[in-house]
């Protein structure tokens, strides 16, 4: 992958949100099928198995737009 470099450690919380968010939605469509409650109960544990089954999950930094900067993407200061 060109973007090796740029790769950093997700944090448990960052892949919770990704599992929950892809249980809810499929592409940008709501998934009515997946109620938001279980979606981050099932996020949650699936994220502490992983943690304790040692993966590491690497992500690329976010692109420079208005939705990382409400997500708390602060960039170079």
């Amino acid at each position: 992958m060109p973007d090796d470099e740029n790769l950093t450690p997700a944090t448990a919380a960052d892949v919770a949100d990704a599992l929950a968010f892809a249980l809810r939605f499929h592409g940008r469509k709501r998934v009515h099928n997946a109620d938001e409650f279980m979606s981050v109960i099932v996020a949650e544990r699936l994220v502490e198995h992983l943690e304790r089954s040692g993966f590491v999950i690497m992500k690329k930094p976010p692109l420079c737009g208005g939705g990382a900067l409400g997500r708390g993407f602060e960039g170079d200061r």
